[in-house]
Parts: C-alpha cells; structure tokens; sequence
C-alpha cells in the first residue's frame, strides 16, 4: 500500500525513526500496529529532517489487512496526531519502493523577507532580514538547471552512491513578504535543497556571486556555496511516480 502524507515537522526529529525523539515514521507504524495488529514497517520517499514539512511524502508497507485501500486515510487519521495525515492511498505491488522508484520529487523552500520576523510563519518559512537582490539569485538559479555533479551539494553524512542528479526546474517568486524557492528534480543528495536555498540567500544580499553554483560544479568543493538553510523553511510538496497518481 502506497499512502501520500501531510506533515508539520516541527515537533518531530525528522521522518526516520529515532532514539533522541519523535518521529514521523514512528507514529505512523504505531498507528497501523493499533489498526492492522501487525509489525507494520514503513519506507519513506524522503528521509525529511528535523523541522522539515511534507504537503505530499510517500511510503509504502505490506499488509495482510483487509481494510479496503480507500478506507486507509480514515482509519489512520483518527489515530495519528493532528499535525501528521495521510490524504491518500492506493494500491502498489510487493515489489514496489516508495524511495528507489521515485521518477522526481518537487521541494519548495520559503524565505520570509521582511526586517522583522512573522509571529504566524516563523515555523514555516526562514527569516531572511536584509533586501535580496532578487534578480541577481533567480539568474543564479537558472545555473542549477540540467545535469550537473552535485557533489559539493550535500552535507557530512550522505549516502547516495552517486552525485550525479538532473534539476529540472529552480524558480524564485515573491509573494508579498514571501520569497518562494521551487525546486523539481529526479533525486535529491542530504540536505541538496537546504543548500542550495542558503546559497540563493547569501548571493541575494551579496556575499556570494552570481556564478557561485558554476564554481561549485566545477571545483566540488563545499566551501563555493553558501550555509546550509533553515530547516524549517524546507517543505516537500511531491514524489512522483510512473503510472501512479
């Protein structure tokens, strides 16, 4: 079964499971053990940090129940917490990965530009104080489309075989006080799109130049880009899959 969930990260130490605190994957597999009886254990698309949100995460589990595949929503939703959904589900085979058959995952990455910080947004996007020259980080952006090495893209800790990714679209657009990141490609390596959104900022208030991505793909080195950004601006918004919705 194939479930697409809803979440704020906030008050949770990611989506894998966790010995320092609570998890997304966590509450869910306690939520299907009450439902099903079983040891159920969930694979995420997308190993989300701490603090990151999902509007369209997915995981796959096996399952001898016989709840019908619609009901699935339901009946998890009245035994998750209110911060964590599941809005869909359907059917896959025993063969199915809900990581390694991803075919392109969408992040959008939030910035809120004003010289004080929002009350409301303050878990939902970054603070981002200072006037961006915005012009200057969307020609930036468009440096990231195609195949590129991402090597120098990805924090301590990744374990991606290759660093070879396809970055299909990177657009920035203002929405009133909000600057959105929207970034669609087939793989992302650990902490890629948090990295890249640290860098957009450093380039908009003019610490980093506009060709900072092209000296990052050229030299692979880490130190060409800018901080790795705010956790809790990071919000997954799709995984796609061949012939699934």
């Amino acid at each position: 079964m194939l479930l697409t969930l809803e979440y704020d990260g906030t008050a949770y130490a990611g989506w894998q499971r966790q010995l320092n605190g609570p998890s997304i994957q966590q509450e869910l597999e306690r939520a299907l053990h009450k439902l099903t009886g079983e040891a159920v254990g969930v694979t995420g698309a997308s190993r989300t940090d701490a603090g990151v949100h999902a509007l369209g995460q997915r995981a796959h589990f096996d399952t001898a129940s016989r709840i019908p595949d619609d009901k699935w929503p339901f009946a998890l939703n009245t035994l998750l917490p209110h911060d964590i959904r599941v809005v869909d589900s359907q059917p896959v085979g025993g063969a199915f990965h809900a990581r390694f058959d991803a075919r392109g995952k969408t992040y959008v990455y939030r910035f809120y530009n004003r010289r004080q910080p929002s009350a409301l947004l303050r878990h939902y996007t970054a603070h981002a104080p200072l006037p961006l020259r915005e012009d200057a980080m969307e020609r930036a952006a468009r440096h990231l489309l195609g195949l590129h090495d991402f090597a120098a893209f990805q924090a301590a800790g990744g374990t991606a075989k290759t660093t070879i990714r396809q970055i299909d679209q990177a657009v920035l657009r203002r929405e009133g006080e909000e600057i959105r990141l929207t970034v669609h490609g087939d793989a992302f390596l650990y902490n890629m799109v948090r990295i890249i959104a640290g860098t957009l900022l450093s380039i908009g208030v003019g610490k980093l130049p506009e060709d900072a991505f092209l000296r990052a793909f050229d030299t692979g080195d880490r130190l060409q880009l800018g901080p790795t950004a705010p956790a809790q601006g990071l919000c997954l918004v799709r995984v796609d899959y061949e012939g699934l919705r």
